[in-house]
């Protein structure tokens, strides 16, 4: 789907201006997204393969639920609602906890030029795996991985090919804050 999405400046401050993703994606606009990382209790992380079709980085695995926040649309809205769509949850703003903004500025070789601004999110996941409904145009498959293994696939970016190999100082900061929160 080709959404509008508001463009922000370098510095990530609005512009008052909004295009279209593709649009946003040719020219490498700077923009915005939403990214929420779901924990568990018992010490887990749960992570969402890319689908096959995606035109950037398909079938690695990478943060729960991540969207585009769309024309006029707050940070936390976006938030609520690719959970909604990604992966079937109903949470509301208030269970998110803001941990950053992240910045992720990336040329691809299929000319996509990516500069976003990640507002990623750490929130409990209170329902089982099993009752979560992956969206199949966005997530291939869902797994739910200790932050043992999360940090071990982390540590080995690179050597297998699993997690996005760009976002390797990312998933440390993100590991950190899921780890404080649950001392």
């Amino acid at each position: 789907m080709d959404e509008y999405i508001d463009i922000v400046t370098k510095e990530g401050k609005p512009t008052g201006k909004s295009e279209l993703k593709s649009i946003i994606h040719q020219k490498g606009y700077y923009h915005n997204t939403a990214h929420i990382w779901f924990y568990t209790k018992s010490g887990h992380i749960l992570l969402s393969q890319r689908s096959a079709s995606k035109s950037i980085c398909p079938l690695l695995w990478d943060v729960s639920v991540a969207g585009h926040i769309d024309a006029g649309e707050t940070v936390s809205q976006a938030a609520v609602r690719e959970t909604q769509e990604e992966i079937g949850l109903t949470i509301s703003e208030s269970e998110l906890k803001k941990i950053g903004v992240f910045e992720c500025f990336q040329n691809y070789e299929n000319g996509i030029v990516d500069n976003e601004f990640h507002h990623s999110f750490i929130c409990e996941l209170q329902v089982d795996i099993t009752r979560l409904k992956p969206q199949e145009e966005e997530v291939e498959a869902l797994k739910l991985v200790s932050l043992d293994d999360f940090k071990y696939l982390i540590d080995h970016i690179g050597i297998e090919n699993h997690l996005v190999p760009s976002n390797k100082p990312y998933y440390k900061v993100v590991l950190e804050h899921i780890k404080q929160t649950l001392i």
